[in-house]
């Protein structure tokens, strides 16, 4: 996880990421940001996310984030 709250922090700096909680329900992300962190994710970890994939809930946290990329990775 520490790789990547430090993989989420290059992508948009200044962003407490080990400890929010409420990235989208706070706007602390905009859709440039989501949309940067769905292509590096992407790209980085060789997942495909899905439409379905991109609600509030995933976005909301590092951790949530975090869990979003495991279950694709199966």
């Amino acid at each position: 996880m520490e790789k990547f709250l430090e993989f989420l922090e290059d992508i948009v700096a200044g962003v407490d990421f080990e400890n929010c909680t409420t990235l989208i329900d706070d706007k602390i992300l905009s859709s440039f940001d989501i949309l940067t962190i769905v292509s590096e994710i992407e790209d980085e970890y060789g997942v495909e996310l899905s439409p379905g994939d991109l609600t509030p809930d995933n976005f909301n946290s590092a951790k949530s984030l975090w869990a979003l990329v495991e279950k694709n990775m199966d």
